[in-house]
This record gives structure tokens, C-alpha cells and sequence, in this order.
């Protein structure tokens, strides 16, 4: 999970350079090309073993529900992070792991004691401080950021269910197939823009294979513990990705924003040892 959370920030902050350095290009598109990136680490290696088939697993459910939940957040997360920078944004998403502790009763059956449920109000509070309600553009951003946190934490515990009988590898080639079939749609929608110049193209596809090596990393952190303890080791992404903003593109948050921050990261990584 830290090697996941290492190349997930360094996949932040090439997402927001490439809006720096083609502000016209869709941020969705940049989403679509680390797509393509993580399909062809994929399916290259299993073409050339002829295990192309072992990549379908069980065909499950919770495969294509990781792989919906997982896509939607992706575009949303790279939306969120083109309107106000990776730092923000990154926190907001992180709400992922309180979002895990808060869905896990319903959906895993673990129950939730008093002092995880006060973490998870205290958690939401620093929420709250991270919005800027007086400016639309922000706002924009930060909703769009916390509804990738709620839909990541729901590809993460369906991924809870898909991990139990499936390699990280078919896991991760559903959440290609569900992300190809939502990109389509958005395309056919809205329309279809390539990067401008080879320096985006060759930033984009940096992105991608970063985002493919913390996709892999951070599939298998979750087939191999609890997911409310590696969404707590998970909280490294969003200071990863705060200092990234920091030192970069001299993004400095306000202090009521870091003060949110703060909390979320708190109570976020108290969570696991609270229950």
C-alpha cells in the first residue's frame, strides 16, 4: 500500500501538470489514457503467455460492480483534481477510507463501535472545512472529489469480495473493461479530444503507467488484509500529493482547508485501531 500511495501522488500531480500544460484537454481524457496504458500492461504479458483467458476469472458480479464503482471514481478524481489541484483534491478523495468504515456494517457485516462512529462524524467534520462554499469553480471540484471517495470505497469493498476467489490481474482487467465502456459513453456524449502536443502525450503516458503500478499495488494490499487497515496506510496518497501540490505548483492551502485535512487524516488512520 505505501509503494501504491507513492506512485498514486506522483500519478496526481502528472494529471494536474498535464492541465497546466493543455488546458483545453477534457481531464477525462487523461483518465482514458492511463486506461490504455494499464489494459496494454495487461494484456501484452498475457498474450505472450497465452493466458489471455485466465484474465475473465469467475465472471462475478463484484467484479463488474469494482470495476463500475472504480471507473466512475477515476473520472471523477482526475475531474476534481483539473479544478483545484492535487493537494484538496486528494484529501476529499481519501474520505474513501471513512466512507469504507461506514458502509463495512452494511455490506461486510463488521460491526462498528461507539468510538469508530464518533471517528467517523469527526472524520466528515474536517470534511466539511474543506469546502469553499463562496467560490462555485471550488465547490464544483470538492463535490466531485468526495463522490470518488464514496465510490471508491465501494469498489473497495466490492473488491473485498471479487479478491476472495480472483488474481489481482482480473480485478484490475474488469475495471479496464467497465472504465472503456464509461469512457465511450462520456465521449459519445460530450465528444473526443487528443492531447495536443508529444509533451502531453508523453505526461499522460507517464500517468498511466504509474497509475497502473498503484492500481496493482493497491489491488493486492486489499486482497491481502482488512480493508479498513490499508485505507488507513492509504492516508499517505493525499500528504504525498498535498506536498506535490506544495512544492510544484505553490499550491498552499488556507488554514481552515489543512485544519480539515488534518482531521481527516486523524481520525481516518485512528479508524482501523478504534474497531
Amino acid at each position: 500500500m505505501i509503494a501504491a500511495c507513492l506512485l498514486f501522488s506522483l500519478m496526481n500531480a502528472g494529471v494536474y501538470a498535464s492541465q497546466r500544460l493543455d488546458p483545453g484537454l477534457p481531464a477525462v481524457m487523461a483518465s482514458f489514457i492511463r486506461i490504455l496504458c494499464n489494459l496494454a500492461v495487461l494484456i501484452l504479458p498475457a498474450l505472450a503467455g497465452r493466458r489471455l483467458t485466465a484474465l475473465l476469472g469467475d465472471c462475478r458480479p463484484s467484479l463488474w460492480l469494482r470495476g463500475l464503482f472504480g471507473a466512475s471514481a477515476l473520472m471523477l478524481s482526475f475531474t476534481s483534481i483539473a479544478w483545484i489541484g492535487p493537494g484538496e483534491s486528494t484529501f476529499l478523495t481519501s474520505s474513501s477510507g471513512v466512507f469504507v468504515a461506514l458502509l463495512s456494517p452494511f455490506l461486510l457485516a463488521q460491526k462498528n463501535s461507539l468510538a469508530v462512529w464518533l471517528a467517523i462524524v469527526g472524520a466528515f467534520s474536517g470534511v466539511g472545512l474543506l469546502f469553499d462554499f463562496r467560490q462555485s469553480g471550488n465547490l464544483f471540484g470538492q463535490a466531485t472529489a468526495l463522490g470518488a471517495g464514496l465510490l471508491s470505497a465501494l469498489a473497495y469493498l466490492m473488491l473485498a469480495r471479487a479478491g476472495r476467489s480472483n488474481p489481482a490481474t482480473t480485478v484490475i482487467f474488469y475495471f479496464c473493461l467497465a472504465a472503456l465502456i464509461l469512457h465511450a459513453a462520456y465521449f459519445t456524449a460530450f465528444g473526443f479530444r487528443w492531447p495536443a502536443s508529444p509533451e502531453s502525450w508523453g505526461l499522460l503516458i507517464v500517468v498511466g503507467l504509474l497509475g497502473s503500478g498503484a492500481q496493482h499495488y493497491l489491488t493486492r494490499a486489499y486482497q491481502s488484509a482488512p480493508a479498513a487497515l490499508v485505507s488507513s496506510v492509504g492516508y499517505l496518497t493525499p500528504v504525498l500529493s498535498l506536498s506535490w501540490g506544495a512544492i510544484f505548483f505553490e499550491q498552499i492551502p488556507s488554514s481552515t482547508a489543512l485544519l480539515g485535512a488534518v482531521l481527516i487524516l486523524l481520525f481516518g488512520v485512528l479508524l482501523p485501531f478504534l474497531r
